[in-house]
């Protein structure tokens, strides 16, 4: 294709609006001429800098600025990082949305839990089905995950086949007997692939991804040494481990108690679609818990991450009304540490231990397998898809330049592999691909009902407050005159114990009357903000000088 001919064709565009440089917050436009499909909607929890903040989610302007172009949603699986912003899209784009069944299933609850149902189309999509969204043709191909009906995506545009992997990894054992479908993605490759997007998530690990049936051999053989009950804690969305739990807790004679919001909810879904086998007789309820054997019992719940609220935190720091650990109780947290929980999870590791609990967790033993490829995956399916142009998604930065350097290691020439952030334009032509340009993207705080109402300024007054603590200083001043009626009275929080803080809120009362003098002896009439960033400014000084600490100073001057 000549640059002529390249200039008159119009591209398709793939602009990522999150989970690119970042894990979690995955969302891919798709954009052709007057039709934008959105691949994947996904949240982010908070960064540890970012205080009170609830979840995040990506920057819908993009969106808003192109309304009508945008046409569908289609969602790979049904994990938070990927419907988790659904609600809020919905709240703004009644938009159409296409998932497996147990995906929709998720959706759907979320929908029902902020009364969105009836703004949204569902439509049930499957593997080896192509449907239309003029002018894409869009055929899923089942993946291994470690949740149940996930998909990957081969788009058929104008310009050429397009192979998003979604979230993946190779298992020849699924639980459900669906490995990858490696024979369609086979069938397109003969045919030439123009652009393979592959999740980077595990660039960084080397060989294989173990088996899911590896987790319940573990399983297997703590359950036939553990002598009390059994707590295990995992992702409610891991239908796979939580049927594997199921199989072992039956064979050796154990009841199960599904506890937890999350997971009472998922089980009921997957029983109901048919991905998870649970007999009436393998569960028990939270009465029945009282009157059974130690040795017959089975506890899943979530709290593997040591979240605050969850089920096992409490029963970790003995706050559990119903469920409290006794010696020989056995505790698995069948999970990966999630990079940034260490310290939470590690204080809730603690305190099992200390109630008597044996604890099993990922460092220890075998009990959890990841459902992202590792090297050799990755390079297996770039072996096999053979794409013209290689673009790594699903990753921070590290991993999207490691995934790079792997499809140059297998043979991709280096100007076809880019390594893009959120927000860059790569637009597509039958032979070229270029990155043309950058929209504004970011991130947006959910903070409670507020949503994008809280951003880097008050970001950074809560971390000033909580590292810092706080000094309020209040006084009363005669609205003519500029005399002081009342005050200045001083009060803090966070920032000096009872004990010190007669000496030196004495001090700053004494400092802030200072401030007054010196404005009287030059007969100079302040206003009501200059006298503020006075007081501010000497406080601060002073506040540093005796105590070497910064505390967020705020005046307060009423005029009557």
């Amino acid at each position: 294709m000549t640059n002529q001919s390249r200039s008159s064709t119009p591209p398709v565009k793939l602009i990522p609006l999150g989970g690119l440089g970042e894990i979690g917050l995955n969302m891919m436009v798709v954009e052709y001429e007057d039709t934008i499909v959105l691949i994947d909607a996904g949240l982010m929890f908070p960064e540890e800098e970012m205080f009170g903040i609830d979840i995040v989610i990506p920057d819908f302007s993009y969106l808003r600025d192109h309304l009508n172009k945008l046409k569908a949603l289609i969602v790979t699986h049904g994990h938070e990082d990927h419907i988790g912003a659904i609600p809020f899209l919905v709240q703004e784009f009644p938009i159409a949305i296409y998932g497996t069944s147990f995906t929709l299933a998720l959706i759907k609850e979320k929908l029902v839990e902020h009364n969105l149902l009836g703004k949204v189309s569902l439509h049930k999509i499957e593997p080896k089905i192509p449907f239309l969204i003029d002018p894409f043709v869009i055929e899923p191909f089942r993946v291994c995950h470690s949740i149940p009906d996930g998909v990957g995506l081969i788009i058929s545009t104008p310009v050429g086949v397009i192979v998003h992997s979604g979230d993946f990894k190779i298992d020849h054992t699924p639980i459900d007997g669906k490995p990858l479908d490696f024979a369609r993605l086979s069938t397109y490759a003969e045919k030439g692939v123009l652009l393979l997007l592959s999740d980077s998530t595990n660039v960084e690990r080397e060989g294989y991804t173990l088996s899911e049936k590896d987790v319940g051999k573990t399983f297997r053989d703590i359950f036939q040494t553990a002598p009390g009950r059994i707590i295990i804690a995992v992702f409610a969305s891991n239908i796979h481990r939580i049927q594997q739990a199921v199989y072992t807790a039956r064979q050796f004679g154990r009841k199960i108690l599904f506890h937890g919001k999350s997971i009472q909810t998922n089980v009921r879904l997957a029983e109901e679609l048919g991905y998870l086998e649970v007999l009436p007789e393998d569960k028990i309820s939270l009465k029945d818990l009282p009157f059974m054997p130690d040795h017959r019992v089975v506890i899943i719940t979530t709290g593997s991450q040591g979240e605050p609220m969850s089920a096992l935190t409490r029963i970790a720091f003995d706050d559990h009304k119903w469920i409290k650990l006794k010696k020989g109780d056995t505790v698995i947290l069948s999970s990966k540490f999630i990079p940034g929980n260490e310290r939470t999870i590690h204080n809730v590791i603690n305190n099992l231990y200390r109630r008597g609990a044996r604890v099993i967790y990922e460092s220890v033993e075998a009990i959890h397998v990841s459902g992202h490829a590792h090297r050799e995956e990755l390079k297996w399916l770039i072996g096999l898809v053979r794409p013209k142009f290689f673009i790594p998604i699903h990753g921070e930065y590290r991993h999207l330049v490691k995934h790079c350097e792997l499809a140059k290691e297998m043979g991709i020439p280096q100007e076809n592999c880019f390594l893009v952030e959120d927000g860059d334009v790569v637009s597509l032509w039958e032979d070229w691909a270029v990155v043309s340009s950058k929209i504004s993207s970011g991130r947006v705080f959910v903070d409670g009902k507020g949503v994008g109402d809280v951003g880097g300024p008050v970001l950074r007054d809560r971390k000033h407050l909580a590292e810092d603590g706080l000094v309020i200083v209040s006084l009363v001043i005669d609205q003519e005159y500029r005399g002081i009626l009342s005050g200045p009275d001083v009060f803090s929080r966070g920032f000096i114990s009872d004990e010190m803080s007669s000496d030196i809120i004495y001090c700053a009362q004494c400092l802030t009357l200072e401030i007054f003098d010196r404005y009287l002896e030059q007969g100079i009439t302040p206003d009501t903000g200059e006298i503020q960033r006075e007081i501010r400014k000497e406080l601060k000084k002073f506040f540093l000088k005796i105590l070497g600490r910064r505390p967020l100073i705020y005046p307060i001057i009423m005029e009557v």
